[in-house]
């Protein structure tokens, strides 16, 4: 799907022709649009498919006067049922003459955020500002995302105590996986910016420079906060692990004390049942004999078991 996009009057509004100045949002084209678009643009058809692909890295590449710049941003899952709660997604941006084009094999919360007016202060006209707001906006978005796996992380941490299962355990383990994407796209976006600071590759002014540097800073701040999060994941992860041991093996005490108990009643039931001469077998409350002694010796047994903290 191909949308072309224009400020008119201060506002953003949807056109049908490619102009100047124009922003053309790509999502999940097929062949024939892309080929179409290459044509008309003038962009290398490449710059429009390498953004597609999910295992694509972030970079800059320039030709024949296209700039292009892959960004990793976030993208929550879609379903809630969906093992890994979040994900990233590649999102290309491609800079040439008059107009600038985003590329996403998927619909961008990135790109939503630029669609729906909570931006603010931009132009698309204003290309590099444009693209610098792009990271400035990814990288609060990676915050966000990531104050929301704390408090997921947290909520899980409520079953430690009690949950002998495993889901919990998964559950933990695909946040984790949220967090080694996210290590591994904040990281890359990084290196891209730092890059766009060396080479100047947009010309950047005073105003677009200082907007890169608080892009810089808060993406910093989402490596750090991913770096600590995913730390105490895995501490947390670990003791999950000890408590279900623990539950077990606590489990697993009671139940063999338990089996010790009965077994006292059981061998004297047994003792007696023997076709052999036996104490108080002839007389009369034999019977009643033998139950008391082994309810009292049961009783004795649960006493000593739960004096020594075995029950």
């Amino acid at each position: 799907m191909i949308s072309i996009y224009k400020h008119a009057g201060g506002k953003l509004g949807e056109i049908r022709q490619i102009e100047d100045d124009c922003w053309i949002n790509v999502v999940n084209p097929g062949e024939a649009e892309i080929k179409s678009l290459a044509e008309q643009t003038g962009v290398p058809q490449d710059f429009l498919t390498d953004a597609l692909d999910v295992d694509e890295r972030a970079r800059i590449e320039a030709d024949d006067g296209s700039v292009l710049i892959v960004v990793h941003t976030p993208m929550r899952a879609a379903d809630e049922d969906d093992d890994i709660p979040f994900r990233t997604i590649p999102l290309g941006i491609i800079k040439k003459d008059r107009l600038i084009i985003t590329v996403c094999r998927q619909e961008n919360e990135i790109v939503q955020q630029f669609l729906e007016g909570r931006v603010k202060n931009f132009l698309i006209s204003d290309r590099a500002r444009f693209i610098i707001q792009v990271f400035l906006n990814t990288s609060i978005t990676f915050l966000r995302h990531l104050k929301e796996i704390n408090r997921k992380s947290n909520l899980l941490e409520d079953d430690l105590h009690k949950s002998m299962q495993n889901e919990a355990l998964i559950r933990l383990v695909n946040i984790e996986k949220s967090l080694v994407y996210f290590m591994t796209s904040v990281k890359a976006n990084e290196i891209v910016m730092s890059r766009i600071t060396r080479a100047d590759v947009l010309r950047l002014d005073e105003l677009d420079k200082d907007l890169l540097d608080d892009a810089i800073t808060e993406n910093l701040q989402a490596i750090h906060m991913t770096k600590i999060y995913s730390n105490i994941l895995s501490g947390l992860m670990d003791a999950f692990a000890s408590i279900i041991s623990n539950n077990l093996n606590v489990v697993m005490k009671v139940l063999t004390s338990v089996t010790i108990i009965l077994m006292i009643p059981n061998l004297i039931a047994s003792i007696y049942g023997m076709n052999v001469e036996l104490p108080f077998q002839h007389s009369i409350n034999a019977f009643l004999i033998v139950v008391a002694t082994g309810l009292c010796l049961s009783i004795l047994g649960v006493l000593v078991f739960v004096k020594k903290k075995w029950l």
